[in-house]
């Protein structure tokens, strides 16, 4: 019986996806020629991030780079059919880093971190963009492993009173609270029928949210909802909500009529 060879993926930005040959250069440059020993006439694949995967051809070995040719070019169709936004408040140590990398997997649109008022990292505006840097490079390296199409977007740092107004463009704005009770299913009234296009999901820091802040949830439209009777940790809370999103609306269970 053959087994069908499963083709490398490497990430490329679509600007350099002009002319009939391409150059990939940096570490995947290395990855291909001294770890793979991938040679002229071998086949890879390529994502942009945006959607479209290619198939390409290395054509030539060059001092630092692989030229490749593009052979062929197609829409991704790993997608959840749902835009899931999770705006998450910052969280210390490197957990962020690890929700960067199982948001990607999970198939979430977008992460935007934001400050709470319990949030324990507050670093300055040069930290948050060497953050948010290293985000989305954890999100690309993602993308390879999980084969999507899109890298999930991170945003900027934001405090919570921008996430309540980013609110407005979606057709379901949700907090989990550890303090309430009702579960998703009471929360949101025929979860199982409607059909959601853009979803905001918000999780809060270590400490949770102050009253205050849910109050002011509310009163923007927001319906809150619980994980469960366990105190689960603030990162723990982020993969079980949007697993849930995902399995209700998403495409990791549930399935459409």
């Amino acid at each position: 019986m053959l087994i069908k060879k499963i083709m490398r993926r490497f990430f490329i930005e679509k600007s350099k996806l002009v002319g009939p040959t391409i150059s990939i250069t940096g570490s995947d440059a290395t990855h291909i020629k001294k770890v793979l020993r991938m040679k002229p006439g071998d086949r890879i694949r390529l994502f942009d991030g945006r959607g479209f995967e290619y198939e390409a051809r290395i054509e030539n070995w060059l001092a630092g780079n692989v030229e490749i040719s593009i052979t062929k070019r197609f829409l991704s169709v790993s997608e959840s059919p749902v835009q899931i936004i999770v705006a998450q408040a910052l969280l210390k140590d490197k957990k962020m880093d690890i929700l960067a990398r199982q948001f990607t997997e999970i198939g979430i649109t977008k992460l935007i971190p934001f400050t709470a008022i319990r949030s324990v990292p507050k670093p300055d505006k040069k930290r948050f963009s060497a953050r948010r840097k290293r985000w989305k490079k954890i999100a690309i390296e993602a993308l390879k492993q999980c084969r999507r199409g899109h890298v999930t977007e991170i945003g900027e740092t934001v405090t919570f009173n921008d996430v309540l107004i980013m609110g407005n463009d979606c057709e379901l704005k949700i907090v989990f609270w550890e303090n309430e009770s009702k579960p998703i299913s009471e929360a949101v009234q025929q979860v199982h029928d409607r059909k959601y296009k853009k979803i905001l999901a918000v999780l809060g820091p270590e400490g949770g949210f102050s009253e205050k802040e849910i109050k002011d949830a509310k009163a923007c439209g927001f319906v809150t909802t619980s994980l469960g009777p366990r105190i689960l940790r603030a990162d723990t809370a982020a993969i079980a909500a949007c697993t849930i999103l995902q399995y209700l609306f998403g495409d990791m269970g549930l399935k459409k009529s």
